[in-house]
């Protein structure tokens, strides 16, 4: 049986950000938040994190944010979830 991580950082970042660098992430990101599992699966069919005010369902081995609400809200135009293990963008 394979276990989940049970916590991730999500970025929220202009949609127009390259790479997948968690530093420059980091840097242009204009929200984040620590989420943890809940232990639910979300409709997508992934499982659920939730922390800070965001829901996510996230696909684990991919580290793809299939599904997310920001303060109850999907996300505006322009913008894009990352997700990046969380602290891996301190230190700079």
């Amino acid at each position: 049986m394979r276990t989940h991580p049970q916590r991730f950082e999500i970025l929220v970042v202009p949609q127009h950000a390259e790479g997948r660098d968690a530093a420059h992430l980091t840097e242009v990101a204009i929200r984040s938040a620590l989420v943890e599992a809940t232990g639910e699966t979300g409709a997508s069919g992934y499982p659920r994190y939730a922390g800070e005010g965001m829901v996510a369902d996230i696909d684990p081995e991919t580290r793809t944010v299939e599904a997310l609400l920001v303060d109850g809200f999907e996300l505006d135009y322009g913008l894009s979830a990352r997700v990046v293990t969380p602290g891996a963008g301190e230190g700079r």
